[in-house]
C-alpha cells in the first residue's frame, strides 16, 4: 500500500517538523586553565556558520 502525496502548505509543514539538528560542543578556556564546554543544538545546515562565529 502506498502513501499518500501531499502537496503545498502541508508539505512545507511535514518537512520543516523533521529538520536534521546537530549538537555542537564549543570549549574555551577560562583564566585559571580550566576548560569549560558549551552545548547546543543548531540546524545541521548551519553548522560551520556556528562553529567560525564563536571560535575565539
Amino acid at each position: 500500500m502506498a502513501k499518500k502525496q501531499v502537496f503545498g502548505e502541508e508539505a512545507k509543514s511535514l518537512k520543516f517538523a523533521h529538520r536534521k539538528m546537530a549538537k555542537v560542543i564549543i570549549s574555551s578556556k577560562n583564566e585559571r586553565g580550566k576548560y569549560s564546554f558549551k552545548e547546543t543544538m543548531v540546524d545541521q545546515d548551519n553548522v560551520t556558520d556556528f562553529i567560525n562565529k564563536n571560535k575565539t
